[in-house]
């Protein structure tokens, strides 16, 4: 993969969506963040003159060439070396900086709260980062030479790819070149069967790769948003694939892919529908408990069925792991918190409730504009003006593998976050039980991003205080995603352990030890000591009552 398209790649796949785009930014939001700094303007004029005529003089040393104005070298709209050779195009990007420095000042001089200085921010940013003089066709250079090299043929392609992606993708620019995937011939190939089918999900067992296994197996509980193979895409990154070689006995939820008629779908029924699956695990494997796994949002799935398993003094779960999942979430922590209002929460509830869904379409147009550099612009520039194919990258496959949320799981995890049932234990009800994760005495395996900003590592880490059990805490070097798919061998993979956990998170990583190499064998490590005695691995998958159906990655990932 071109070294170009590979940046954009990597900065793509660390875009999966998040409370946010859950919530969503409305019309009456944006509107508001536009009203505060037109007033602003008109409240506080002598500042706002003050700043344009600061700008007026960096502009006019600009002009003459004395700008001292240089890109940030991690920017790489800018990275061509006519930026720094060409003196129009020069002047054109220092023009650019300036603006954005002096806007940035402005606002950091405003007598604003600091929620709506956020949200005067965010909409700045948002205006000015779409006139960077990449996003033009005669401001970029390198679609200049295109142009030139191509004799117009890369424009014709570009009108090609804008024409095809407001037909075909919401009017969205296309992350990722499809055509090289196909689920279950290059992506999910690991071996194995669906042992059960509900209305909801399809139930995986995974053929044993070693002779013998672990008698204590694993469930895996995916997230609802995205599809379950994130975990199975290439054979060479596939968790999967590394925990059967460690002799796990592995099991896998694949979630249907809900429609308008299932909008009645909510938390209590996806907690009862893990219910049914880790029964048939117990009973396939002959086994009294099993393990569990959840990562993002199956994440709080899963925690909320400990707290009701905990208080119906049900023993099925033996240790727990938790991936990239806030059981916690706050505004703070999110720049775009402060768009997180009641009255946004309203909206997005009525908006699904209306449709019956929320669509993965509608997830991804909304979190693409809370990150346009790097899932609006960035492909603007590749697709239309470079006329090139988007890149061919199994992770954003998988993240543009998309699927809806039933309204009425929307709305709970919407209540979720409204009522913070998990941080305020005993105050929200769930199956006839109030909410108290300090309840769940199972031992618990926690995994964040060092630079995730979807789900914060500093969110993430908050669940060690939640939870009653013994708690293992690490901090993987990447983001969202690359976090999870971080196999052993990367050379650059890192972690960080520290046993201790102070309630304070930089406390925490104050004292803890950095660590080369893959999460993967520390957690495998865990996992076997709490997996049980090794026995012969089943010669067949299922068992009675579980006759096999399809072949893994089964039926309800295509949907």
């Amino acid at each position: 993969m071109p070294a170009q398209k590979e940046t954009i790649s990597e900065k793509a796949a660390e875009s999966t969506v998040a409370l946010n785009p859950m919530v969503g930014i409305n019309r009456e939001d944006l509107i508001r963040a536009l009203g505060i700094v037109a007033t602003e303007v008109v409240r506080q004029p002598l500042l706002f003159t003050k700043h344009s005529s600061s700008y007026g003089k960096d502009f006019a040393d600009i002009l003459f060439g004395q700008s001292g104005y240089r890109p940030d070298p991690k920017d790489r709209r800018f990275a061509h070396e006519i930026w720094g050779t060409n003196p129009i195009y020069k002047r054109g990007m220092q023009t650019f900086l300036a603006l954005k420095k002096n806007l940035s000042n402005w606002l950091d001089d405003l007598d604003l709260d600091q929620v709506d200085k956020t949200r005067a921010t965010f909409i700045l940013d948002l205006v000015t980062d779409a006139m960077a003089p990449t996003n033009s066709l005669v401001g970029n250079p390198a679609a200049l030479k295109k142009l030139v090299d191509t004799r117009g043929a890369s424009v014709v392609r570009g009108l090609k790819n804008l024409y095809s992606d407001m037909r075909y993708n919401g009017g969205l620019p296309s992350q990722v070149d499809k055509r090289p995937f196909k689920v279950g011939v290059n992506l999910a190939t690991t071996e194995g069967r669906v042992v059960l089918r509900t209305e909801m999900l399809e139930l995986i067992q995974y053929k044993p790769l070693t002779k013998e296994v672990h008698a204590m197996p694993l469930l895996v509980v995916p997230p609802q948003i995205n599809k379950f193979y994130a975990s199975d895409l290439t054979p060479d990154r596939s968790l999967f694939r590394f925990l059967l070689s460690k002799g796990i006995q592995l099991f896998a939820i694949s979630w249907r892919n809900p429609q308008r008629e299932h909008a009645d779908w909510g938390l209590e029924a996806y907690v009862r529908e893990i219910i049914k699956a880790s029964d048939a695990v117990l009973k396939i494997t002959k086994q009294k408990q099993l393990n569990v796994s959840g990562a993002c949002s199956g994440g709080i799935t899963l925690a909320t069925l400990l707290s009701h398993l905990a208080a119906e003094k049900d023993h099925r779960i033996n240790a727990v792991s938790f991936q990239v999942c806030v059981l916690d979430p706050r505004r703070e922590d999110s720049d775009t918190g402060a768009f997180v209002t009641k009255r946004a929460i309203q909206i997005a509830r009525a908006r699904s409730r209306k449709k019956g869904i929320l669509t993965g379409q509608d997830l991804s147009r909304t979190f693409a504009w809370l990150r346009p550099n790097d899932l609006i612009w960035n492909y603007v520039i590749n697709n239309y003006l470079l006329g090139e194919d988007p890149p061919p990258f199994d992770i954003l496959y998988w993240n543009n593998d998309s699927t809806n949320l039933p309204a009425q799981l929307h709305s709970d995890y919407l209540d979720m976050f409204e009522r913070q049932p998990m941080a305020k234990p005993g105050t929200v009800t769930f199956l006839g039980h109030k909410l108290d994760l300090s309840k769940v005495k199972n031992d618990t395996f926690i995994v964040a991003g060092a630079t995730d900003h979807i789900t914060p590592w500093r969110a993430v880490y908050r669940t060690t205080q939640l939870m009653g059990g013994d708690i293992t805490f690490i901090l993987s070097s990447s983001g969202h995603i690359q976090s999870l798919i971080n196999p052993p061998g990367k050379p650059k993979a890192r972690f960080f352990t520290n046993p201790a956990l102070p309630a304070s998170p930089d406390e925490w990583a104050a004292g803890a030890s950095d660590n080369k190499g893959s999460w993967w064998e520390t957690w495998a490590d865990w996992l076997i000591a709490r997996s049980g005695e090794s026995v012969p691995a089943p010669k067949r998958l299922g068992g009675p009552g579980f006759k096999p159906l399809d072949p893994a990655p089964g039926l309800y990932v295509l949907g």
